[in-house]
């Protein structure tokens, strides 16, 4: 009950940032209504790079703990930070090509690596479907994981170590966060996606989280049928062996 009541607040959230986003908040001098589509995705991007922590954490706690609950905390973040690099991906082709004059430049630093976070975790979640050993899958995650996650701050910092079309930060760095480079209105409404967005992914995440478990006793049901099938089995070859006897 209470998850559902966080998932109505949730949408109610994204839906109130989306009008303001569109209808409320003025367009920008230079970039013009193109500027709107910055809100979602910077949180996007935000909230992706947080789900692929968790998911680097879950496998941490997993190789320690051997828990198999930390594995389906690192399989929903995976799950959701794709969801949320795909929107963050798209959100940024759709506002390239009228500011940039293109979708995509591969030779931008912060693209190409984006690109590439999102293939890792696709490749995350492909090579859990090679193997049906939930603690074989919940290492071989982890371990992929954890690799993957050393693109996080390669993302971030790309556009501070390398020049390319994409612009630096402009509230995360130290020296801007209390002299942002954008007005504080439009500060102040990718603030309040982000909040928005994070109660969705908060939302969402519980829900993974709770598919994921079941799922897993689905497997661990499914198993332990086998292996009583396999043991009657062996008792009736054994009475039968005895009864010919």
């Amino acid at each position: 009950m209470k998850t559902r009541i966080l998932g109505f607040v949730a949408l109610a959230a994204v839906v109130s940032a989306a009008i303001v986003g569109l209808f409320v908040v003025p367009p920008d001098l230079n970039q013009g209504d193109a500027q709107r589509i910055m809100y979602p995705h910077v949180a996007s991007a935000w909230l992706a790079y947080l789900s692929f922590g968790v998911t680097a954490v879950g496998g941490v706690l997993w190789l320690w703990r051997r828990d198999l609950r930390f594995d389906a905390v690192a399989l929903s973040g995976a799950e959701i930070g794709v969801m949320f690099t795909a929107f963050a991906i798209w959100g940024g082709m759709m506002w390239g090509r009228p500011v940039w004059g293109v979708f995509w430049q591969w030779e931008d630093p912060r693209l190409t690596t984006t690109a590439l976070l999102l293939a890792l975790y696709v490749g995350y979640l492909l090579l859990r479907r090679l193997t049906e050993d939930p603690e074989r899958r919940a290492t071989r995650a982890a371990i992929v994981g954890l690799v993957a996650a050393i693109d996080i701050p390669i993302v971030h910092f790309s556009v501070e170590w390398w020049r390319g079309l994409h612009q630096t930060a402009t509230i995360a760095s130290p020296e801007r966060a209390l002299d942002p480079a954008a007005p504080m209105v439009f500060v102040g409404t990718l603030m309040g996606t982000l909040a928005a967005f994070s109660l969705a992914w908060l939302y969402l995440m519980i829900r993974r989280y709770e598919l994921a478990r079941a799922e897993l006793a689905r497997e661990e049901e499914a198993r332990r049928g086998r292996l009583r099938a396999v043991q009657a089995a062996a008792a009736n070859l054994r009475s039968q062996e005895e009864a010919a006897r």
